[in-house]
């Protein structure tokens, strides 16, 4: 009498009898199918698709995205001019008309008579400029040096790494005020007074990412095929050590608009009284506080969730690029 032979587990296919069927993921080991989706691809690759399925991220994202369209549309959106003052004839010593009490004015007006929407809006304009232009400061000045110390070593690096710690004793708004107080008031100033204050945290961040690649096995092959050190540094050890410096941006850009909020608010950004910047806003609201307390909030509201755009933005993008979790 012949014993039947009970099945196998999992369905017969192309593969040969018994043979499990694929993991619909496309991974054996039950990976399932978002491990699937960020195989085989570059880091950069597999960091968007976590930003895309990161909630603080798309908040971030949103947040920032808002604030660049409102910057860059601001001649098209804004009712009135970054210099005009529609209302002065309706503000006086004791009244400023709030939100709601003057047709065509949905916000108010400033102490001066301007609109204040419109004021926000060109705001954004000129925080955007100060905080990209003095990151973009920062970033290139703290790369050469960076660069140099990780590249060169020796007493190049001590004497680079010397100097940066000379700027990393003094607070960072303090350094800023200082550069600012020499330079004088002005845009300009506030721009180079941030950028020189971010140049240590750059600087630092590169030359220490550099480091932790210089004994990586591609470095030692490139260096074993006679490569030059600056075909090594330039082609091979900087790609891949900009990574973090580029999270770093983000979050500065976070730090360079309450930065400049901080300066302009010092009496350091210049300028007309009544020109739209939210730090200046907040410094002629002070005395006003009483009767128009929106003057003081609305600016300091913007100021608050710009900064949470871009500081949950650059958080999210450093978790994307760790590499431990993108081993989870």
């Amino acid at each position: 009498m012949t014993q039947s032979i009970p099945p196998t587990s999992g369905v017969a296919g192309p593969t040969g009898a018994g043979t499990p069927a694929p993991d619909p993921g496309g991974l054996p080991g039950g990976d399932g199918p978002e491990q699937g989706a960020v195989r085989g691809m570059s880091v950069w690759g597999e960091a968007f698709v976590r930003l895309r399925r990161n909630p603080a991220a798309i908040v971030g994202a949103s947040i920032v995205t808002l604030f660049l369209l409102v910057a860059v549309l601001a001649p098209v959106i804004a009712p009135y001019g970054a210099l005009a003052l529609p209302g002065r004839t309706e503000v006086t010593p004791t009244t400023i008309p709030g939100p709601g009490e003057l047709e065509g004015h949905p916000l108010g007006l400033d102490r001066f008579g301007g609109d204040l929407l419109s004021k926000l809006i060109w705001g954004a304009q000129s925080s955007l400029m100060i905080g990209v232009v003095s990151t973009g400061l920062g970033l290139v000045g703290g790369m050469v040096l960076g660069l140099l110390a990780g590249g060169f070593g020796g007493w190049v690096d001590s004497l680079i790494m010397r100097f940066v710690d000379i700027l990393l004793s003094v607070p960072n708004l303090l350094l800023a005020v200082s550069i600012a107080a020499v330079l004088g008031q002005g845009e300009h100033a506030i721009m180079v007074a941030i950028g020189v204050s971010a140049v240590p945290i750059f600087a630092r961040l590169l030359r220490s990412s550099m480091l932790s690649q210089k004994g990586a096995d591609y470095v030692l092959a490139a260096q074993t095929l006679g490569l030059s050190r600056t075909t090594v540094t330039m082609s091979h050890l900087l790609p891949n050590s900009i990574g973090p410096v580029i999270v770093q941006a983000t979050l500065t850009l976070a730090t360079a608009v309450i930065d400049a909020a901080a300066l302009s608010f010092l009496g350091l950004g210049g300028g007309v009284p009544y020109e739209a910047e939210w730090g200046r806003m907040l410094t002629y609201a002070q005395a006003e506080l009483g009767i128009a307390p929106q003057l003081a909030f609305l600016p300091g509201l913007c100021i608050a969730i710009t900064a949470l755009g871009f500081t949950l933005l650059g958080e999210s993008l450093r978790e994307a690029l760790d590499p431990k979790s993108r081993q989870r």
